[in-house]
């Protein structure tokens, strides 16, 4: 009998939550004002845990933006291990970013933490873009998206090479001869390249996964590339053209592109960006939806600035929100799969209001009762033929993780769907169980 569950993870700003285009959310509570605790990660957390989601992703930029006063955070590595003690079983992916770290740092840092979780570590690798993180950081400007990815490769090389530099048998934690390690299967790095150089021995053995799960999310096709080369797990969008066929086309090109290397396509999870939206009927999930994602001249002039940004400095604000906003070409180094996405909504019909509404960060609209959302994911897994879905919601708040743990995710089990507990210890091992 074929397997036919799906995989679900989650993904989650470590910043304020309940916060949407500048303005508190309802349902938001308090955690709009307490949430630098990181109490709201780890509920969250132990919710996931219980309707058994392989992993939660924890996003991050590490300096904050000028065009928005809603954008502090707290780095995902101080709240890892809190949410991995309050868990048992759910895989614990911070993003950490390959612009200002230094191999052996985050190799060292990774592995340990993979120690601590039991084997329930994931690294989610990005390549920050951003002008204001390169001066936080010293520098004066960052390199171009192109070359930020060659960098990424030697980064990943390196660290690839630490974490696999003991041999099996290098821990031999003899009592008797007091020897915990066998210095001869510990071997040393030796690396010298256009960006990286370090020479000597990662003093981390190798964790339970024997070395962290790769987690990526870069849509480009050079981003693509990369994650085919180096992750276990890649983050996917459709950019607003919202369909199980366009789902499958991408599936399939990251698929060809694994084996082209001569990887099993197999081994490398593809998770697709959504955001159900529910409701007692579904009328009612559509008039939430549509008081949701409505855009007014307020959001708009809120979104405006970031699209700017986005783009490189291009003037958004000088277009009619209510005019059919004509394809236009504009060269970038910033995030170039996310706003080529954004501009490939201009399709002559839509104005930049309906594209700023269209281009909610999702991949299939899932609108209706737990039922409905639930024969529509089914639906899309069929078509598509894997993996599963990485759910998100801006504004989050404890009213919407409810709704999918306690409202979608039984609907979910009761169909096979999902798992229903947890087979092994380690998220690498759970993430390939089906």
């Amino acid at each position: 009998m074929t397997d036919k569950r799906f995989h679900l993870a989650w993904f989650c700003n470590a910043l304020p939550h309940g916060w949407m285009n500048g303005k508190a959310a309802p349902w938001s509570g308090n955690d709009i004002l307490d949430w630098q605790d990181g109490s709201f990660l780890i509920d969250m957390a132990r919710n996931l845990d219980r309707a058994g989601f392989d992993y939660i992703m924890i996003e991050d930029h590490v300096a904050f933006d000028q065009m928005a006063g809603y954008t502090a955070r707290l780095d995902p590595i101080a709240v890892m291990p809190l949410m991995a003690q309050a868990t048992k079983n759910l895989g614990i992916v911070g993003t950490l970013s390959t612009s200002f770290y230094h191999p052996y740092g985050l190799a060292r840092l990774m592995q340990s933490l993979d120690h601590v979780s039991h084997g329930r570590i994931g690294w989610n690798v990005v390549t920050t873009s951003e002008h204001e993180a390169a001066l936080a950081f010293g520098g004066i400007e960052q390199p171009k998206h192109d070359e930020r990815y060659e960098i990424a490769d030697e980064f990943l090389d390196v660290t690839r090479q630490l974490w696999d530099s003991w041999e099996p048998g290098a821990v031999v934690a003899n009592e008797e001869t007091g020897m915990y390690v066998d210095r001869e299967k510990v071997g040393i790095v030796e690396h010298e390249g256009k960006w990286y150089k370090t020479t000597g021995a990662l003093n981390v053995p190798p964790g339970p996964q024997g070395r962290p799960l790769i987690s990526q999310a870069g849509s480009s096709d050079r981003g693509r590339d990369f994650g085919a080369k180096w992750a276990d797990t890649i983050l996917l969008s459709t950019g607003g053209q919202n369909s199980p066929t366009v789902m499958k086309e991408i599936r399939d090109d990251i698929r060809r592109r694994l084996a082209l290397i001569g990887r099993d396509p197999d081994s490398v999870k593809i998770l697709f960006l959504v955001t159900p939206m529910l409701g007692d009927t579904v009328e009612a999930a559509w008039d939430r939806h549509n008081a949701r994602y409505y855009v007014s001249d307020e959001d708009a002039a809120l979104r405006l600035p970031g699209l700017s940004h986005m783009s490189g400095g291009h003037d958004f604000s000088q277009y009619d929100l209510d005019a059919v906003f004509k394809p236009i070409e504009i060269h970038h180094e910033g995030h170039q799969g996310t706003f080529g996405n954004f501009l490939a909504l201009a399709d002559g019909e839509r104005t930049l209001r309906k594209m700023i509404q269209d281009s909610r960060v999702t991949s299939l609209d899932l609108i209706g009762t737990p039922e409905v959302v639930a024969d529509k994911m089914e639906e899309a897994m069929e078509i598509v033929g894997g993996d599963g879905f990485l759910i998100q919601s801006r504004p989050l708040t404890r009213r919407f993780i409810a709704e999918i743990t306690d409202g979608l995710v039984p609907e979910l089990q009761r169909r096979g769907l999902v798992r229903k507990e947890y087979e092994f210890d380690t998220l690498r091992e759970n993430l390939l169980a089906f």
